[in-house]
């Protein structure tokens, strides 16, 4: 093994507060009826956005949800390069050990500016040595990190996340797998699981 790609939200931290907050904020600036709750995020996680707006804004058609989220979207990355987010219990001492063996990366769902913004507030870039989203690219997760793989000729890279998402997006890109079931998702088949971000040192 050479290289780690993360998952980000469930993976490395749990953002929903924040984001709750920054999209109920552009709900109410775009006097829509509607307050999110903590559920209505945990059940869209690892969803790309356009997916994640036909759950939330079902009484909208097509080209109104896309136009709501963006309005969340314009919304949500300054707020969270300002409040940041809730990271996972030993993240950055995990990254450090990690990072003297292994190049690291993130590959998440995201919009374009988030992954920016998880950098901006937490100060963790340094870790990593890049990273992609579908809001630069437009492809789906398993092919950003085939993006990542060739972009930065990984030989025996792995993923970590915490969906079935996730690992369908390993199994698309044909690498190893390891599960963070403590994140958002249940994942029935992987190659390693970890039952904390910290348990990372020591099957690696």
């Amino acid at each position: 093994m050479d290289s780690i790609i993360f998952d980000l939200d469930g993976t490395l931290w749990d953002p929903r507060e924040t984001v709750l907050t920054s999209w109920n904020q552009a709900l109410k600036e775009q006097q829509y009826d509607k307050v999110l709750t903590k559920d209505d995020l945990t059940k869209t996680m690892g969803l790309q956005m356009h997916e994640i707006a036909a759950v939330l804004f079902t009484d909208l058609n097509e080209s109104e949800q896309r136009k709501m989220m963006d309005q969340c979207i314009a919304v949500e990355n300054p707020y969270v390069a300002k409040h940041g987010g809730q990271l996972y219990p030993e993240l950055e001492e995990t990254l450090k050990v990690l990072a003297d063996k292994y190049r690291l990366f993130i590959v998440s769902n995201c919009q374009d500016g988030y992954i920016e913004a998880f950098y901006h507030y937490h100060k963790l870039d340094h870790y990593f040595s890049d990273f992609e989203n579908p809001g630069r690219t437009g492809l789906s997760k398993g092919e950003n990190i085939n993006l990542i793989i060739r972009r930065n000729q990984l030989e025996d890279p792995v993923y970590v996340g915490d969906t079935q998402g996730d690992c369908n997006a390993a199994r698309h890109a044909g690498i190893p797998f390891i599960y963070a079931s403590y994140g958002f998702g249940d994942v029935e088949e992987y190659d390693r699981v970890i039952e904390k971000l910290a348990d990372l040192k020591k099957i690696v």
